[in-house]
């Protein structure tokens, strides 16, 4: 019997139950399209959480060196002719196997140093080694004859730092006057204390800087070795004396170095937390930076400048940089936008991001991530080669265009210019498809600051990487592992003016112990006698500390 026989009501409870399994139907496919968007999510998400762990682990436990270790052997070149393989990009070729044995170039290593060129500087004693006395006669009583020397070996020998109390002294003279019969009291003049009321001394406390801002060593463990040389001198004094030198004498030497570096053509920044404990209005849990600015590799003057800030604001960076009209060279961080100046990206950061898009157990030769990485080591290859031509003629090698011969094996090509690599390097990154966690964000990075990463291409005297700059600010990193934090904004912008001091004294190739106890000396005396004296004689580069504590 048809539906169309039966009563309404039975035609109507049918029709509804129809519409309601329609609607449970739309209901169950909904739910089932929601849960599978759930599940992808979820997927990704644990994804993203592992590649997190990876690279926790990885800083943890890995080796932090960006040396390009995924790249396989057996892979062609990313500008071969392509007629001899037609393996896609990401993929191994069928013929290759790790098994395989390659030649490896032959190549030219620095040869070490020999013991004698070690220690050439330091002033020789010879020690002889004689017989006791008593053993200096033959069986019949007379005298051995001394036949000569015979060397035996050479020893280094050192010994702990020595403290002397000095006192000194002033020698007065009279001198009658005839005329008078008056008795005069003639002094000579006499060096000003470095800190007044206080037994410190230029030695002293360039010792101090030096350890602590050079070597890293904190001053509560310089303290306890102070105490085991007998000379208890507290952590508290040492910071003073840090604190009291920086703001009379070094300071002025950092004024100058910061109106300076703004005055060069292309400058290197980055920024780095420091906590610091006691600072007006915010919590000691809140996080201050140290902005750091270099000059460029190829500058004539080498300046390293430190800038506490208690922000990362890029209002921060313009500040310090208002007086620039050059390049900056700086890492993807947004903040570098608010200086209005030519910038130029950094391809370390660049490379990095392949590196942490790396995946774990995945062979690097299937690896996306790989190839990214190998127009990175291309392109830094391609720098080396030019590294020693002038700015003029790194421009014209950058912006080459080769013509190929078809006929030509690949090893007779000519190397791909940086225009090149980095056109080839772009249409890779535009014919990738979607993509998720570390690439996606190593993909992004690319993209956001490609107008960045170019800007070397036509400006010959920049670097394609702000590693000059990253050189600069890991002694202060390596420092702040021991000292942990500044205790108030005093002492973080007296490590901001002696962390510039030393390491523009490094980059000078200068001794910064020395220097920096010959300013103390010569500051202190100028200060007495004129407050806004010239410092431009004991700037590191100046041809008198050239002369005097030059590195050999």
């Amino acid at each position: 019997m048809g539906i169309s026989l039966l009563p309404d009501e039975i035609k109507a409870a049918f029709e509804e139950q129809r519409i309601m399994f329609q609607e449970m139907q739309k209901s169950f496919q909904e739910t089932n399209a929601m849960l599978k968007a759930s599940l992808e999510q979820r997927d990704i998400l644990i994804k993203n959480l592992r590649e997190q762990i990876a690279a926790l682990q990885k800083v943890i436990y890995g080796s932090r060196s960006e040396k390009t270790i995924y790249i396989d052997s057996h892979q062609k070149s990313l500008f071969s002719n392509g007629s001899e393989d037609n393996t896609q990009p990401g993929t191994m070729s069928e013929q290759s196997s790790p098994s395989e044995t390659i030649d490896i170039p032959a190549h030219t290593r620095k040869a070490k140093r020999s013991h004698k060129e070690i220690y050439a500087d330091l002033p020789p004693e010879k020690e002889i080694i004689e017989l006791p006395e008593e053993q200096c006669f033959d069986s019949n009583g007379r005298p051995l004859e001394k036949i000569g020397l015979e060397y035996l070996r050479t020893e280094i020998r050192s010994k702990p730092a020595t403290h002397k109390r000095i006192e000194i002294y002033v020698q007065k003279y009279k001198a009658l006057n005839e005329e008078t019969q008056e008795v005069q009291i003639i002094r000579p003049d006499v060096p000003v204390p470095l800190i007044e009321h206080s037994y410190a001394s230029a030695s002293t406390v360039s010792l101090i800087i030096c350890n602590k801002y050079f070597a890293g060593l904190p001053l509560y463990r310089q303290e306890q070795i102070f105490k085991q040389q007998r000379f208890p001198l507290s952590r508290t004094v040492m910071a003073n004396w840090v604190i009291t030198v920086s703001e009379l004498y070094l300071e002025k030497i950092y004024l100058r170095l910061c109106k300076l570096i703004v005055q060069q053509p292309v400058i290197h920044a980055d920024e780095t937390p420091i906590q610091v404990l006691h600072e007006p209005g915010r919590r000691a849990q809140q996080k201050s930076y140290m902005w750091v600015y270099a000059t460029s590799k190829r500058a004539k003057i080498q300046i390293r400048c430190f800038s506490y800030e208690n922000s990362r604001s890029g209002e921060r960076a313009n500040r310090f940089l208002k007086d620039f009209n050059g390049i900056l060279i700086s890492d993807g961080y947004s903040g570098y936008l608010k200086v209005e100046v030519i910038r130029a990206g950094c391809w370390a950061h660049m490379r990095r991001k392949w590196v942490e898009a790396m995946p774990k157990g995945v062979p690097s030769e299937s690896s996306t991530a790989a190839i990214g990485l190998k127009y990175c080591t291309q392109l830094f290859e391609f720098e080396r080669r030019i590294e020693n031509l002038s700015d003029e003629e790194r421009a014209i090698e950058r912006q080459k265009i080769h013509v190929k011969g078809d006929n030509k094996p690949d090893e007779e090509q000519e190397p791909p210019s940086a225009k090149e690599i980095l056109q080839e390097y772009w249409k890779w990154i535009d014919s990738l498809g979607a993509t998720t966690g570390k690439l996606k964000t190593a993909v992004t990075y690319a993209l956001n600051q490609k107008q960045y990463l170019e800007t070397f291409l036509d400006q010959g005297d920049i670097e394609i990487s702000n590693n000059q700059v990253e050189n600069a600010i890991r002694p202060f990193v390596v420092g702040r592992k021991g000292w942990l934090f500044s205790d108030t904004t005093q002492g973080a912008r007296a490590s901001a003016v002696i962390y510039s001091l030393i390491e523009t004294a490094k980059a000078n190739n200068i001794k910064p112990a020395e220097w920096l106890e010959h300013v103390l000396l010569v500051s202190s005396n100028r200060f007495a006698h004129v407050p806004n004296y010239d410092v431009d004689d004991l700037l590191p580069w100046s041809d008198e500390m050239q002369t005097k504590f030059k590195l050999k």
